[in-house]
């Protein structure tokens, strides 16, 4: 195409593709669409014709704007290298190895193991947190009331049982196995 600069029909290809090129007639459609996919080959559809043309001059436009665009991303990373390079420089101006500077990191490193310790002994009387503890206490009142309805419910169960049929409470008792002492949660 880029040869005979010329716009093309598909079926001109057709007959062209398999003489010039050696492609078979029944994969130039594959083809030509791999090379509309990939931007080689141009197309376009006027009426009811399908069009298709490559000319030598888009492409070597396209290798100049490629060309430029990797010139401006390599300028721009000299750059950025520069750059990140007097930035490592200033910053080891004021760090060169000083007994001053070592008892410094020594320091910190003593610092930092402090905090870790109190950081784990406030973890240890975490549980006497009075957030904590006002938690407990409001699933434990939670609780309590969730054990008395359901003692209240027992009551309820073994009152109808004792009218209904006619059974004594301590019978009743002893065969659900409810204890003597049993009772609301004060």
């Amino acid at each position: 195409m880029t040869l005979e600069k010329d716009v093309f029909q598909l079926k001109d290809i057709e007959k062209i593709a398999p003489k010039e090129k050696g492609i078979t007639s029944m994969s130039v459609k594959e083809v030509l669409q791999s090379l509309v996919d990939d931007g080689m080959v141009d197309t376009d559809r006027i009426g009811t014709s399908n069009y298709f043309w490559a000319f030598p001059s888009k492409a070597l436009h396209a290798r100049k704007r490629k060309l430029e665009d990797l010139k401006n991303q390599f300028s721009e990373y000299s750059r950025k290298k520069e750059i990140l390079q007097e930035s490592i420089k200033n910053s080891k101006i004021g760090r060169q190895d000083t007994a001053e500077r070592a008892a410094l990191i020594q320091e910190l490193t003593a610092l930092r193991q402090k905090k870790d310790q109190l950081k784990a002994e406030i973890d240890k009387y975490k549980e006497c947190d009075p957030d904590i503890v006002e938690d407990i206490r409001q699933a434990n009142k939670v609780a309590k009331e969730a054990a008395n309805r359901w003692t209240d419910n027992i009551f309820v169960v073994k009152s109808w049982a004792k009218r209904k049929f006619g059974f004594e409470g301590s019978k009743i008792d002893k065969t659900f196995g409810i204890p003597e002492d049993f009772d609301y949660i004060d």
